[in-house]
C-alpha cells in the first residue's frame, strides 16, 4: 500500500489486522527452510560473519528475536515488540522515491537446531498488499568446527504490484540495499551489546 505522507499508527494497525486474515501470495510456502524456491522467482542469498563463540551466537539469536536486523534509517517494522512466532503478521514501512510503502508479511516458521550446526531461524512470507511476492529467511549459525557465528539471509521474490513491476530495477537496488543494511545492523548489534547481559525475554524466543 502506497502513501504520499507517513501513515499514522492507527492506519498501520488496521492495515496489519486486515492483512492478517488473508493468504500468502506465493507457492511453496516454507521453501526457504529447504533452501528451495518456485520457478520464476529471483533468489538472493547473503551472509556476514558476526564473530566467534557461544556468547556472540546468543547475542545474535536475541538480536533476531528483537528484530534488530530491521533497525536502520529507511525501514520501520511494526509489531517489532513481539518475538517472531508462526502466524504472526508484521508491517514493514519503507520510505522510497518520496512515497511511504507499507507492506505486510506473516511469519511462516521458527526453527531452532543444535546439530550439525547450532542455528536459530525464522522466515516470513508476503501477503496481498505487499509490493513483492515471496519469502525471506533470517538465520544465525554457530559452527563448532571453527567457533564462527554467521548471519544468513535467503530470499526469493518477484513483483506483485504494477508499480513494483514498472520500477523493478529500482526495487532490485532496494532489495540489495536491505540485505546490506540488515547485515550491518546485526554487526552493529554485536558491537553494541557484546559485554551486556542478555534480557530475560531471550528465554521465550523460538521453539522449545
Amino acid at each position: 500500500m502506497y502513501f504520499l505522507k507517513k501513515p499514522d499508527k492507527q492506519q498501520i494497525s488496521e492495515f496489519i489486522e486486515a492483512q492478517s486474515k488473508l493468504e500468502f501470495t506465493y507457492p511453496m510456502v516454507g521453501a526457504t527452510g529447504k533452501e528451495e524456491h518456485p520457478a520464476g522467482y529471483v533468489v538472493d542469498h547473503n551472509r556476514i560473519h558476526l564473530g566467534q563463540g557461544k556468547e556472540i551466537f546468543q547475542l545474535a539469536r536475541q538480536a533476531l528475536c528483537e528484530w534488530r536486523h530491521f533497525q536502520f534509517d529507511w525501514i520501520e517494522l511494526h509489531h517489532s515488540d513481539l518475538i517472531p512466532e508462526p502466524d504472526q503478521t508484521v508491517g514493514v514501512l519503507a520510505h522510497a522515491l518520496g512515497l511511504w510503502v507499507l507492506n505486510a508479511c506473516r511469519v511462516v516458521y521458527v526453527i531452532e537446531e543444535t546439530e550439525p550446526v547450532q542455528r536459530f531461524t525464522f522466515a516470513y512470507g508476503t501477503l496481498p498488499e505487499h509490493a513483492e511476492s515471496g519469502e525471506e529467511r533470517f538465520q544465525v549459525e554457530w559452527h563448532a568446527e571453527d567457533n564462527s557465528v554467521w548471519y544468513d539471509i535467503l530470499a526469493y521474490s518477484r513483483p506483485n504490484q504494477r508499480l513494483s513491476k514498472l520500477a523493478y530495477p529500482y526495487v532490485r537496488r532496494k532489495q540489495k540495499q536491505f540485505a546490506l543494511d540488515s547485515m550491518q545492523a546485526m554487526k552493529n548489534s554485536m558491537t553494541d551489546r557484546e559485554s551486556k547481559e542478555l534480557p530475560e525475554k531471550s528465554k521465550d524466543c523460538g521453539n522449545k
